[in-house]
């Protein structure tokens, strides 16, 4: 009987070691997929646009936001400098997001609008190690700079994909950034947040100038959010 006993317990303790294991495991995989920007959420691509305005200093060190270095799919190293007297908006893409898939197609437009001044699109997607290399080649838009650097999305606390940041050169510090289900979302909320920058920036050296701050988000005579329809 007591040796069933024994018998007893270590099958429990075996049990008990094999269930925390596929635990870890489980908590792994799922980790891997925010990672990628694969949600199992069958909610996410009906989330609504939401903005987050960082401190004034900008994440990264205390000079501002760092350079992106990391590597062209399918290429070699590549390094970004982010600073100059224009904006850089910062796409933070997977080839796994659904969503993501939305801004992949618009960002194949020669033509797309971008809010701010001078604004520098760069695709920023996860290392080859996290991400597929082979698909991201295939996604990446003609014309549009895309590195591969998990540093930068960790330097800039990217909670996951798709994600969007938009970085002042003048000052290397991010103005604004959030999240959305559709280019226009992302639009609206940089614009908003390129002018609250604007008239923070006009305010420290006097009366804010409604058109500076509207030139400084990029809009000028005859822009089209102007003249809603």
């Amino acid at each position: 009987m007591s040796v069933l006993i024994v018998l007893l317990g270590v099958a429990v303790g075996l049990l008990t070691v094999l269930v925390f294991g596929l635990l870890r495991t489980h908590a792994d995989i799922l980790r891997a997929l925010d990672r990628a920007g694969i949600s199992l959420d069958e909610t996410t691509g009906t989330h609504a646009a939401v903005a987050v305005r960082p401190p004034p200093t900008g994440p990264g060190t205390s000079g501002g936001v760092v350079d992106i270095a990391g590597t062209v799919p399918g290429g070699g190293p590549v390094k970004v400098a982010l600073d100059g007297r224009h904006h850089t908006l910062l796409a933070f893409l997977s080839s796994g997001c659904r969503t993501c898939q939305t801004f992949w197609e618009a960002f194949t437009d020669p033509e797309i609008e971008l809010p701010g001044v001078d604004t520098r699109l760069v695709i920023v997607a996860q290392d080859p190690s996290h991400d597929s290399e082979s698909r991201l080649v295939e996604l990446a838009p003609t014309g549009v700079r895309m590195v591969c650097s998990s540093a930068t999305w960790q330097s800039l606390d990217v909670p996951g994909s798709p994600y969007f940041v938009m970085v002042d050169g003048a000052s290397r510090t991010v103005i604004g950034s959030g999240t959305a289900t559709g280019w226009d979302q992302v639009k609206g909320l940089l614009t908003q947040a390129v002018l609250d920058s604007a008239m923070e920036g006009s305010r420290a050296h006097g009366a804010p100038s409604v058109d500076d701050a509207l030139s400084a988000a990029g809009i000028g005579p005859g822009h089209r959010s102007l003249y809603p329809d």
